[in-house]
């Protein structure tokens, strides 16, 4: 197989030591690379019930066969562990040059075990590995500490580092490197509790080469001109910033705590509003042709922040925020904490709630977060990104947790789905995004699943059955697989006229290894069902495929318990699982995943390896 170099390298952290342990082809073949890489590796070195923030949960850096072949996008990383959220797989993707610094090593991915003796940085050239203390960074924001780094090291170092939220724990701390972060699932929570501030990498080994250069080289010529196009127009003009006027007119722009789908400020926090008032510049991923990325001042205090629809929904309109200035200075703190802006701000409007409600929170009051008001949101913020007080231990546990210890009801004001706080999609008026959201294998997440596309476009109608909703969303599910696993942008996926067949192709030219439309389809639900069976193994059970009580009581929802239940169960069925959503033994076999992970013994809620 070519573009691959066939091995990952394993460090452990509690005695410095690191081995090349081989990746067979079987792998790449099976899982294709990226995120289903990082699934399968997951899979492989987590050990069943491990403590997501114990020293034996594995934190996994994976590459793609795409990366370093000059198709556009394609320089990304996955990431994933076990996650302090929800305590099921928990995964992310961030566009780096550190994914291409990683390959250069001779290495397609890196598996960290264990858990450093003191504070350290990991730093790897080539095959080398060794931990330098990193006393004198702790406290510092990512993008200082990559300097400091540089500064020591030499400029042509790679780095992914926690800010302040990882290193004090808190549960949706993120990685961030070039500037980017891999956000979702609290993977900063697992490098913080490896005592691990940074890691640093640099490779000078040759790339692997494709099967067929000249091919690939056209190819990447002719994707790059797609991506210019009409497609990806507005991501380049707005960004993703774009969605909140749309979404507000069609009344899914969740608000304040998801009590309502339509917020009253969205005008101001509009991206056409945001892009001629505040707009400063805008700048590309690694290996990217589109540039959606925009970055917007506060005209007050100059904070500035990169700015994306989830972002700005989570900190503007869920906390009935309406002041372009104090979202981007959230945003600014959130990227400086190093901490994922969706659950932060989903976290913070649980809170303003309560004390809506009139429910005391610990702390000081005169600390307590309310809706629409600016100042206290940026105070919750700093609490939570330094654990500071009672109020920011408690919001730094997460919704759920937090509406665990607070009690009196909260439970059911805290928008999660499996621990991981609901993004800017209301699934009271978006049917078959509502299955998305309760079935995803990482909890409340529009990037492992593109149902909502299903409910904009009016591809089904508003009575369709529940098993053409279900194929619709296992169909969006498996779609996310194959894109985050070729480590290719999502942006690109109106780019091709025939997604599977052209990504498969794609994929011999790269690798050398025969694929059609339909085995590139199977590999997406091979990749899903890897991760459905890690969180059997973790114990998951059926009850976690819902949605909050709100969302299902609410008399404007399309979709209320018996129907989701409904929808649940026809999803089950086109996947093939039972109707406790268990995967049969047969299927784990015909899908080539016992060939890959060995056999698995059904047990009652889950599985467990013989």
């Amino acid at each position: 197989m070519k573009a691959v170099h066939g091995q990952c390298l394993v460090v452990d952290l509690s005695d410095g030591t690191a081995t090349a342990v081989a990746l067979p082809e079987l792998v790449f073949a099976s899982v294709l690379g990226g995120n289903g890489l990082a699934s399968y590796l997951l899979y492989r070195f987590c050990p069943p019930g491990a403590d997501p923030l114990g020293p034996e949960n594995p934190l996994i850096f994976a590459t793609s066969p795409f990366l370093g072949t000059g198709l556009t996008t394609s320089s990304k990383l996955a990431l994933a562990a076990k996650s302090p959220q929800t305590e099921r797989i928990g995964d992310s993707i961030s566009s780096s040059y550190l994914a291409l610094a990683l390959k250069h090593t001779g290495f397609d991915a890196l598996v960290i075990r264990g858990q450093a003796r003191d504070w350290s940085v990991l730093i790897v050239e080539d095959d080398q590995v060794r931990l330098e203390p990193a006393d004198d960074m702790l406290g510092l924001d990512p993008t200082a500490t990559a300097d400091a780094l540089r500064a020591r090291l030499g400029r042509g170092f790679r780095v992914a580092a926690i800010g302040l939220a990882g290193e004090r724990g808190v549960r949706f701390a993120s990685i961030s490197n070039d500037g980017r972060l891999a956000g979702r699932t609290g993977l900063g929570a697992v490098m913080g509790q490896k005592r691990l501030k940074a890691v640093a990498v640099r490779g000078t080994r040759p790339l692997p080469s494709v099967a067929d250069p000249a091919a690939v080289a056209a190819a990447a010529r002719a994707l790059a001109a797609r991506s210019q196009g009409p497609e990806t127009a507005k991501y380049r003009v707005l960004g993703t910033v774009a969605n909140v006027a749309l979404f507000n007119r069609l009344g899914v722009l969740p608000t304040r705590n998801f009590q309502a789908g339509q917020f009253e400020g969205a005008e101001e926090l509009s991206g056409e509003h945001l892009v001629t008032t505040r707009r400063v510049d805008t700048h590309a991923c690694a290996a990217c042709t589109i540039g959606c990325e925009h970055h917007f001042l506060a005209k007050g205090n100059g904070a500035k922040a990169r700015l994306e629809y989830e972002t700005l929904y989570a900190l503007g309109p869920l906390c009935g925020i309406a002041d372009p200035d104090i979202v981007v200075q959230a945003a600014a703190l959130c990227d400086r904490y190093a901490m994922d802006a969706i659950s932060a701000g989903g976290t913070i409007a649980w809170a303003m709630e309560c004390v809506e409600r009139g429910i005391a929170l610990p702390g000081d009051p005169a600390d307590w977060p309310r809706f629409g008001d600016g100042p206290s949101l940026l105070r919750a913020l700093n609490l939570i990104g330094q654990r500071q007080g009672p109020l920011g231990a408690l919001l730094a546990e997460g919704s759920r947790r937090a509406a665990h210890v607070l009690g009196q009801g909260s439970e059911a004001w805290a928008m999660h789905v499996k621990g991981l706080e609901l993004p800017g999609y209301d699934p009271r008026k978006l049917k078959t995004m509502a299955l998305g959201l309760a079935v995803a294998t990482r909890g409340a997440c529009h990037n492992r699943s593109s149902a909502y596309e299903v409910d904009f476009s009016d591809q089904l109608p508003p009575d369709a059955a529940a098993r053409a909703r279900a194929e619709a969303a296992v169909r969006a599910e498996d779609t996310a697989a194959v894109i985050d696993s070729l480590t290719l942008c999502k942006f690109l996926r109106h780019c091709f006229d025939d997604l599977f067949a052209e990504a498969a192709h794609l994929w011999t030219l790269v690798t050398g290894l025969p694929l059609d439309a339909d085995g590139l389809r199977q590999a997406g639900t091979r990749i899903n069902t890897l991760k459905k069976a890690f969180n059997l193994r973790e114990g998951w059970t059926r009850h976690e495929d819902t949605l909050p009580p709100r969302l299902l009581q609410s008399p404007d929802s399309l979709v209320d318990g018996t129907e989701l239940d409904r929808l649940v169960a026809a999803y089950y069925a086109v996947r093939g699982w039972d109707d406790a959503g268990r995967i049969p033994l047969p299927q784990w076999r015909a899908l080539g995943l016992e060939a890959l992970l060995g056999p698995l013994e059904g047990v009652c809620g889950g599985y467990a390896r013989r």
